[in-house]
């Protein structure tokens, strides 16, 4: 298999630029067809790689592509997931090159999805791929790749009910999570949960003149500043009444042992360059980013944001708000509880509405199962050291469902790293780590199979 990796490197690596190029963006309806695009890009290379079929499959929203190689019935089936979709490249000034004209400097592949999650599942297509081409693949391989992550994969639960038997499998390997560097490497057995909302301020029925009502009326901007100041104390605990009612807290072993992993508080400020780390009081940075619930503004705007100067008290102001969750927090619940408080906290002088926008469940896979020791004997074969279980602080909302629905546990086998910007400007993937996951992933389906006997 190496040998075949090694023989058709630069194809690999060509093809992933070419999907690459697409801008797949699912929250904008201008790149409609781009989605469309990139999904029968994904259809085609599942076919070439050696795949039965593979289709298109239309939803509500953004189609789904789903593949198959069924060798065996009486072989364990891996069911692969991933996601074509890619977040918004905005702001685009502050990319150092176009976010869908890949880039590859220093040995990384600079552009938006590189890591999340283009790179990651096209691993996966390649791999299947190798495996057939070199007569070692020893379970049954589904594909389902979908358009929606980004936006909270909201019509994939909708997909997984109607074809339930189809999708049906062993297990459920994901590629979309990180390792802690590419000489350590880790497995994540948990994920974050998420609620998302948009919330809206509304003063005065039109923008205001601020000199001739400043003083006498509310500002939006200001009112809703203040409001989201109060949602955390100076501990940096979140204040909403009822929040952490139900969340799981770690035993002092638990804790010594997510610890345990390396970290470096002084790189993580330097490579982030900041002064000082900053979140909830008594907890580790390593215990914040990965088993503590979290609220955080990803977005926030209103008045006058143009070129000079506009003496205008708005009429409304806006902010998007993101809550991360930790196991047994539901977040539908959330959302009810951040409703509720943030209506009550609003004062008389203006209105507010909450609009939710998606969630998830929070998720947690155990290490003694035979699919994690699958994937951590796969990942001590090809780095040549045992991967250390790790809790990621990102959200997959559509693993819990796979478990409700399927029956089966998701193992989170990614290869990307914290350098790679996700969710931001100049977004990239190690080349080194696209060839990694190649090689692992048949790894994986030969322990897994050999352990399932």
């Amino acid at each position: 298999m190496l040998d075949y990796i090694d023989k058709n490197r630069d194809r690999f690596l060509n093809e992933l630029l070419d999907l690459l190029r697409i801008p797949s963006v699912s929250a904008d309806s201008k790149f409609k067809n781009d989605m469309l695009k990139a999904a029968e890009y994904v259809r085609d290379r599942i076919l070439e790689a050696g795949a039965d079929r593979a289709e298109i499959y239309e939803t509500a929203g953004h189609p789904v592509v789903y593949g198959e190689k069924l060798i065996d019935p009486a072989l364990p089936t891996v069911l692969i997931y991933g996601h074509y979709d890619v977040q918004p490249a905005d702001p685009y000034e502050l990319w150092d090159s176009p976010p869908f004209e890949p880039v590859i400097k220093n040995e990384r592949i600079y552009a938006r999805g590189s890591c999340d999650d283009k790179g990651q599942f096209y691993m996966h297509i390649k791999a299947l791929e190798t495996m057939l081409a070199t007569n070692s693949l020893t379970c049954n391989v589904k594909i389902m790749i979908e358009g929606e992550e980004e936006i909270g994969s909201s019509n994939l639960g909708t997909f997984v009910k109607e074809y339930q038997e189809m999708l049906k499998c062993d297990t459920i390997l994901i590629s979309d999570t990180s390792i802690i560097a590419n000489d350590v490497p880790s497995i994540e057995t948990g994920l974050r949960g998420l609620t998302y909302v948009e919330v809206e301020v509304i003063g005065a029925n039109r923008d205001l003149h601020s000199g001739v009502y400043g003083g006498g009326v509310a500002n939006p901007i200001n009112v809703l500043c203040e409001m989201i100041a109060s949602l955390k104390d100076k501990n940096g605990h979140i204040t909403i009444p009822g929040f952490y009612d139900k969340v799981e807290e770690l035993t002092p072993d638990q804790r010594t042992a997510l610890n345990a992993a390396p970290f470096d508080l002084e790189e993580y400020k330097n490579e982030l360059q900041i002064g000082d780390v900053l979140g909830e009081e008594g907890y580790t940075t390593i215990e914040r980013t990965s088993v503590r619930p979290t609220l955080d503004v990803n977005g926030i705007w209103g008045g006058y944001i143009g070129e000079g100067a506009k003496t205008v008290l708005p009429s409304k102001a806006n902010a998007k708000i993101s809550m991360r969750l930790v196991p047994n927090q539901n977040d539908d619940e959330i959302c009810e509880l951040f409703t509720k408080h943030f209506e009550s906290i609003a004062p008389a002088s203006v209105k507010v509405k909450v609009v939710p926008h998606h969630g998830g469940l929070p998720y947690v896979t155990p290490t003694d199962s035979v699919e994690y020791k699958a994937a951590e004997m796969a990942m001590e074969e090809s780095f040549g050291k045992k991967p250390i279980p790790t809790r990621g602080g990102g959200s997959i909302p559509i693993v819990a469902l796979f478990e409700r629905e399927l029956g089966c546990k998701s193992i989170l086998m990614g290869f990307g790293l914290d350098i790679d910007n996700l969710h931001s400007p100049n977004e990239s993937y190690g080349i080194f780590n696209y060839y990694k996951g190649i090689e692992t992933i048949p790894l994986f389906f030969k322990h897994y199979a050999e352990l399932k006997k």
